[in-house]
């Protein structure tokens, strides 16, 4: 195996003459005389199986809200925010409330900047000494999904009380059945959500638009904040580089479900696009593995090779 670091790759692209897949990317080159500026070097190499395993959240995703140019405050995504030591004592408004929304929410409570924040699930990290998912792992074996979601619900009811009272407002649909349809991870709280009961962390409605230093919300209420921080989530990128349009869709989703989404044509696979975790990765890259193998040890089937018989004649005079 042979890793390549420091590559962008440009497109893929299938040659069906030659039954390859081609690849177009940059790679970053020292040079002898300048080895601490390297250099953007085109290369292309050829390949006879290409596996997609650039995942579901590839790239970042900025929403289009309106007026955020005119903002005039700083807007970063949650990709790029490493601490809330730079934001300490300024007004922060964190848009979104996943698990990244919570976490940068969390941060910046604790580096004292004062901020509001944005339908989710808010489930405990452990129950009962167990992790949350490994228990509806577990679950998931033997019930059925929409009893599990039911399951897991009353135990984070029991562990956290009730969440809508400070504003976080569920979806209709189950933690688990929103995991496995729309690949949206529920909520694991690691503290945030005492800060939120203890008004560390103010919950505000969804936002209508924004204004020079100010954020104006969908209840028509005002707040004046300094920066933004938008944890609202990751996409996949694949459209963006692979030239193809059967196997996969233009959400960067291969188009049949799971577990039918692991292989297309001419050699063309996908590994982590399940919206199972790990778990459904795992089963990708297995079944991936064992298809390879089996097209490679019939490509290099040696075939028997028949000896001609050559027969002593003898003549008699």
């Amino acid at each position: 195996m042979h890793l390549l670091w420091q590559a962008v790759v440009r497109f893929f692209w299938f040659v069906s003459s030659f039954q390859t897949w081609p690849i177009s990317c940059a790679i970053l080159v020292a040079s002898e005389d300048a080895p601490e500026s390297p250099l953007l070097t085109e290369v292309e190499y050829i390949c006879r199986w290409l596996v997609v395993s650039t995942g579901e959240n590839a790239e970042c995703v900025t929403p289009d809200i309106e007026e955020l140019a005119e903002f005039g405050g700083d807007v970063m995504h949650v990709c790029d925010y490493k601490s809330g030591e730079k934001l300490k004592g300024k007004k922060v408004l964190v848009v979104g409330c996943g698990n990244s929304g919570m976490e940068v929410s969390l941060d910046l409570s604790n580096h004292d900047a004062h901020h509001p924040w944005w339908f989710v699930h808010v489930l405990p990290r452990e129950i009962l000494g167990k992790s949350t998912f490994e228990l509806a792992v577990l679950m998931m074996k033997w019930l059925p999904l929409w009893l599990v979601d039911k399951l897991l619900l009353i135990m984070a009811w029991l562990v956290l009380g009730s969440i809508e009272k400070y504003g976080l407002k569920r979806p209709s649909v189950g933690p688990m059945q929103l995991k496995n349809t729309k690949g949206k991870t529920p909520v694991l709280d690691i503290g945030a959500l005492e800060k939120i009961k203890s008004g560390g962390i103010t919950v505000v409605p969804a936002i209508k638009r924004f204004l020079r230093g100010q954020v104006e919300l969908e209840n028509g209420g005002k707040l004046d904040i300094d920066s933004v921080v938008l944890a609202t989530g990751y996409r996949s990128n694949v459209p963006s580089w692979l030239q193809e349009g059967e196997f996969f869709s233009k959400n960067g989703f291969p188009r049949a479900s799971f577990p039918d989404g692991w292989k297309g044509n001419s050699g063309l696979y996908a590994v982590g696009f399940t919206r199972r975790g790990l778990s459904g990765a795992s089963s990708d890259a297995t079944r991936i593995a064992q298809d390879i193998g089996r097209v490679w040890k019939e490509e290099t089937k040696q075939k028997k090779r028949t000896t001609a018989c050559h027969r002593r004649c003898i003549s008699q005079f």
